[in-house]
């Protein structure tokens, strides 16, 4: 690719946008050539980054998501998702499969579990809203754009 690139795009907590930044994370990350496994561990991962944003930081009301998604040279992807809601108490707890704090049952609490289980290393941190950041570094193939 040459050099680093980066993103960064904010959207309002609405259901609707969350198939759009899982759609403009792909056309970014797009540019290093990913297998079609890799692009789909990436949207599957964005997408419950950015649920648990609109479902459980801003609760009932709208609010902004933060959206930064980084390319390296090395072909790693590095995603930031930052909302300013109501953040998360106890992290590891949080983190655990099946946990979830939907008291309609609603959730099946394995959002985590599954940004996990698609990336590299998944960070979460609370302070002024929570911050989701995830990792993945690509097989570098011949040809990929830059």
């Amino acid at each position: 690719m040459g050099k680093d690139n980066e993103m960064k795009l904010t959207l309002q907590s609405r259901s609707v946008n969350e198939s759009f930044a899982r759609g403009a994370v792909a056309m970014f990350v797009s540019q290093l050539d990913p297998t079609v496994e890799e692009l789909a561990d990436i949207k599957t991962a964005v997408s419950e980054a950015v649920t648990n944003c609109i479902v459980h930081g801003y609760k009932e009301s709208i609010g902004p998501i933060y959206l930064t998604v980084r390319l390296t040279e090395a072909g790693e992807v590095i995603i930031r998702i930052r909302d300013k809601g109501c953040g998360i108490s106890d992290i590891p707890k949080a983190m655990e499969p099946l946990y979830t704090t939907c008291e309609t049952g609603e959730r099946a609490g394995l959002g985590f579990a599954v940004m996990q289980s698609f990336m590299d290393k998944v960070k979460v941190t609370s302070k002024g809203g929570v911050t989701v950041v995830m990792k993945k570094r690509l097989k570098l193939r011949e040809g990929a754009n830059g």
